[in-house]
């Protein structure tokens, strides 16, 4: 078992807190990436006893961020439930084992209905970036910005390359960035891209790309080893560039949902070794 493998919740997106700690200490994966909803399903102090007792690093919460209201009103509600969330990264940190990783995911966000400005929705972006850096440095978390493949620019992430992330987190101290496979893999300037992240990399996440696409794209990422990505090439850059830290498998995918949560945490384990190259 690799001991920095970590099992981001939404690999087993039907199991509730209690069942997703359980399945991922049983498979003898020692770290865990959580999510809101299902910490908000049992109340923040709640999850971080459960968090506390189970023995398990956190290696990152998901998600903030969706930041690109077009209103006023729009973008104040966004950055009030982003320090919320920047809160609760705190607090599951803590409760976490030694090695847990304070680390907010942040996903931009879309176009707002209608909208058709892509540069003035990254420039709300990167402002709501700014606006929460210091309610982020008080809290000791670290906010990452998780740029997302080009076909999600519409609906959910204006932020597409890492190139892209990384012009907004150097504008700020402490902020970093998300390297996720299934996001990155294409672009043919991530060598360079990664060596520039360097320490800005705050989170390393694996899935695959698989064909023929489904109908929702979203559902789009397999398993290690059943897509197109050639994991021991990325690994070794983002190592090369100093990440160190737990690397968490993050799979949306209907089938793999389906599946018994115990059965999909103790699969991960095993394409992990094989194929993740680390």
């Amino acid at each position: 078992m690799n001991p920095r493998l970590s099992l981001n919740q939404a690999t087993i997106k039907y199991a509730d807190l209690p069942t997703a700690l359980h399945v991922t200490t049983e498979a003898g994966i020692a770290s865990i990436g959580l999510w809101r909803e299902p910490v908000a399903a049992v109340g923040l102090a709640e999850a971080a006893r459960m968090v506390a007792d189970s023995g398990l690093r956190v290696s990152s919460l998901c998600r903030g961020g969706f930041f690109t209201a077009a209103d006023d009103a729009g973008r104040r509600a966004a950055l009030d439930e982003n320090r919320r969330a920047i809160e609760e990264t705190a607090t599951l940190c803590a409760a976490g084992a030694p090695g847990s990783a304070p680390v907010l995911v942040l996903v931009a966000g879309g176009l707002p209905r209608g909208d058709r400005d892509l540069p003035g929705a990254r420039a709300r972006a990167r402002d709501a970036v700014g606006a929460l850096v210091d309610d982020a440095t008080a809290a000791g978390v670290v906010l990452a910005i998780e740029p997302m493949h080009p076909i999600y620019a519409a609906d959910r992430g204006v932020i597409s390359t890492l190139g892209q992330a990384l012009d907004v987190a150097e504008q700020f101290p402490g902020v970093g960035v998300v390297v996720d496979t299934f996001h990155v893999w294409w672009d043919p300037q991530l060598d360079g891209q990664i060596r520039r992240a360097g320490p800005r990399i705050a989170s390393y996440q694996v899935c695959d790309w698989i064909t023929p696409l489904p109908p929702d794209a979203l559902l789009a990422r397999g398993m290690m080893g059943e897509g197109h990505i050639g994991f021991p090439a990325v690994s070794k850059l983002v190592t090369e560039a100093g990440y160190a830290g737990d690397v968490e498998v993050e799979i949306f995918n209907q089938a793999v949902w389906d599946a018994d949560p115990a059965e999909v945490a103790t699969r991960t384990a095993t394409a992990f070794d094989d194929y993740v190259g680390l």
